[in-house]
């Protein structure tokens, strides 16, 4: 892997870790972020701190509503950021209203990209119950998306055997890509590097060579992050922070995933392969997109106890 070179940094910086410092940096500017509908307000200031063309994740909360996704999309769009708005399959009535979504997303927002999930609905709206089905419609493709973005779950799925899960993913990149989709993963976030790395080495030894962007938490309060945690079933990094101390002291008060980047990115420069990561707002969009500008622009000291700390230039 390339180091990028960053003449930001001061010279007498050890050349190790002028490294580690370049490689934070490559593995943060392309981040994506997910926001909600109700973040829509704050999209102009957001479009002021992420780079062009940056990629928005548009969630899809409980009892909202299509016009909400589209109207968010929309304003994502204006701000000339990407929108890439959740489609969960299990929220559709059928074919008729997916059809109906697609051609608002299209000519009002000029979306590309979806992100497919089954969705945390108990019984379907309609006929739909996963997102492979509603791929096999056919109507992605007829409405010019050119990009899927389908749901990994490093950790597991409180619900979802990891047997099934492995052969879902196959099963789905392999449709996609004989339907002629870019496709690739976003993972649910976690609190634990080891699980994520494992999972992408064993995608890549099955063969699957598709892009990855892998789910971190913003910055934010360690309560904001327990509550998602558990409503999002991402019990094994709760237990694997209460058994690192120093791990759980870390998520106290607005901090970011810092050390989990750090692991990542040397991980990175030693051959894993990801795209990038992918960060999940908690609504606090803002406040994790100025932390996505200050990390892709290099201001940040790289810290023994931490992993590194914003806002300072090294």
């Amino acid at each position: 892997m390339t180091v990028p070179t960053n003449t930001d940094l001061a010279c007498d910086v050890p050349l190790g870790l002028r490294a580690e410092h370049d490689w934070i940096v490559q593995l943060c500017q392309d981040a994506s972020v997910e926001m909600t509908f109700h973040d829509t307000a704050r999209l102009r200031d957001a479009g002021t701190l992420l780079p062009a063309g940056s990629r928005i994740f548009i969630s899809h909360l409980p009892r909202q509503q299509w016009e909400q996704t589209v109207e968010a999309a929309v304003e994502v769009s204006h701000c000339g950021l990407k929108p890439v708005p959740h489609i969960p399959a299990r929220q559709l009535s059928g074919a008729r209203e997916l059809d109906q979504l697609l051609v608002q997303l299209v000519r009002r927002a000029a979306v590309t990209q979806v992100l497919l999930i089954a969705g945390d609905r108990p019984q379907p709206a309609g006929p739909f119950s996963a997102s492979s089905e509603v791929l096999r419609t056919g109507l992605l493709e007829q409405h010019g998306i050119s990009r899927v973005s389908l749901a990994g779950h490093p950790e597991g799925h409180p619900q979802v055997g990891t047997d099934v899960l492995r052969a879902s993913e196959e099963e789905k990149i392999r449709y996609a890509e004989e339907r002629g989709f870019e496709a690739g993963f976003i993972t649910q976030f976690t609190f634990d590097s080891s699980p994520i790395i494992e999972w992408v080495r064993g995608l890549r030894a099955r063969g699957i060579s598709n892009g990855v962007r892998l789910g971190l938490a913003g910055p934010a309060r360690l309560s904001t992050l327990l509550k998602y945690a558990v409503h999002c079933g991402v019990g094994p990094s709760i237990r694997a922070l209460s058994s690192r101390r120093a791990s759980f002291g870390r998520l106290l008060g607005d901090r970011g995933p810092e050390a989990l980047v750090c692991e990542l990115a040397r991980a990175r420069s030693e051959g894993l392969d990801i795209e990038g990561i992918h960060l999940f707002s908690f609504g606090g969009l803002l406040r994790t997109c100025r932390w996505v500008q200050a990390v892709g622009q290099g201001r940040f000291t790289l810290d023994d106890a931490h992993g590194f700390i914003v806002g300072e230039t090294g």
